[in-house]
């Protein structure tokens, strides 16, 4: 299996090297997961100049540039990665290398203006460690932390494009028992100030003009104007574990008029009723079932089923970025819990754009190809993706750390590979 793995390897990084700028593609005999929450069929898909021409079920008779033969290998669109910091932290522990949070010592408390998309790197090792295990795009996030309003960010496709962003502008905001303990001393202080932030918004009086409220020096002006265009055109998504505080951010999410998400969720199901009731999203990690803190003291893990008969739009992440691939096994336990298969997959490939306002995540004439052939289940950790396709093009499936296996792999009993090759 490894000197397959490793012949698949070796064969994408020649077709990428001769060929990745080939007009058309045509993949035959797969079994595709569209993307929506149906079940797969044995399909053919042809795509060209980076978009999906057509996908049907015999398409052996179209011309293309490049075939691949699925042989019946499941066939998905890119996954979604969750919410992560990929392309702005490389290594945890090197200052000039994370670029995901702004520092506890800057001054003030409230900067929705920090805009972690002006530090993204697309270069980063991170990413095609990534992508080569199935993953097209993530939420870019402001890392999660010990202030009330993290900062922006929104979608952004593992191209390596510098301007690979997409979909509507993101604020992310902490309610939660471990930032509260920073603001504060509570997590009532997060919604003191966040009712103080919004008090300086603009806001439209019934006779058709708008009334700007006293400064704050809570917040400035730009950051005002921040928030007010995301209350507008954008989504706050609250990371909230804690039912009361799920809770406190409907009820202020319903008062302000916010486009939100709920992010973490681990006792999302307890009120699950009221969730559906407003039509909000939840991001969870399915493998949380443990209270690992005094937020999630209701975890468990038919948390994503419960969701889903409650009719609760549903989303994925780890809660990690070096190890986001992992998300799979998130989706797959999700599964092994009572979720439908089918709508996992739509939670990994389609819904994240559709919620976050990204670009159609399908597999459907017309879209972006940005496609996955797997050797197997993709919700099984077992499996791995054989080969990557993004923007039409085969991605050569290498990373820093197959350059790594390549450079120190023994080639000789007994003798490393870097005195062999040094």
């Amino acid at each position: 299996m490894k000197i397959k793995r490793l012949l698949m390897v070796l064969l994408g990084s020649l077709l990428l090297g001769s060929t990745s700028q080939a007009a058309s593609l045509l993949i035959t005999n797969g079994l595709v997961f569209t993307g929506d929450d149906t079940p797969p069929n044995q399909l053919d898909i042809l795509i060209e100049d980076g978009l999906i021409e057509a996908v049907a079920s015999d398409l052996s008779t179209a011309e293309a540039d490049q075939l691949i033969d699925a042989a019946g290998r499941p066939v998905t669109p890119a996954l979604f990665a969750g919410i992560t910091v990929a392309g702005l932290s490389e290594i945890g522990m090197v200052y000039e290398a994370v670029d995901s949070r702004l520092n506890e010592l800057y001054t003030g408390l409230m900067h929705p203006e920090f805009d972690v998309r002006k530090a993204y790197n697309p270069l980063s090792s991170v990413i095609p460690v990534t992508r080569i295990e199935g993953y097209g795009y993530t939420l870019l996030a402001a890392a999660f932390g010990d202030r009330t309003i993290s900062g922006q960010g929104s979608l952004v496709r593992f191209d390596g494009g510098f301007d690979s962003f997409e979909g509507q502008t993101i604020v992310f905001v902490n309610v939660d028992g471990y930032s509260g303990s920073k603001v504060g001393g509570s997590r009532a202080a997060h919604w003191m100030l966040l009712e103080t932030a919004f008090s300086s918004l603009t806001t439209q009086q019934g006779n058709g003009l708008w009334l700007t409220h006293n400064e704050h020096p809570l917040i400035n002006q730009t950051g005002r104007a921040t928030l007010e265009n995301a209350r507008e055109n954008g989504i706050f998504v609250f990371r909230a574990n804690r039912a009361s505080d799920i809770l406190q951010a409907l009820a202020f999410s319903q008062q302000h008029h916010l486009n939100a998400v709920i992010s973490g969720g681990q006792e999302a199901w307890i009120v699950r009723e009221e969730l559906a009731a407003s039509g909000t999203p939840v991001v969870i990690n399915a493998l949380d079932n443990l209270p690992g803190s005094f937020d999630g003291l209701g975890a468990r893990l038919d948390n994503a089923a419960l969701l889903h008969e409650a009719d609760i739009t549903l989303l994925f992440t780890s809660g990690e970025t070096h190890n986001a691939r992992k998300l799979r096994q998130v989706a797959g336990n999700a599964v092994a819990n009572g979720l439908p298969y089918e709508v996992a997959i739509a939670a990994m490939t389609s819904l994240p754009a559709e919620i976050f306002g990204g670009k159609p995540r399908m597999i459907a004439p017309g879209l972006r190809a940005d496609v996955v052939i797997w050797s197997g289940d993709p919700l099984d950790v077992s499996s791995a993706a054989d080969q990557v396709i993004i923007d039409g093009k085969l991605d050569p499936m290498t990373s820093r750390q197959t350059e790594l296996l390549q450079r120190y792999l023994p080639t000789e009993a007994g003798l490393g590979r870097a005195y062999i090759n040094p």
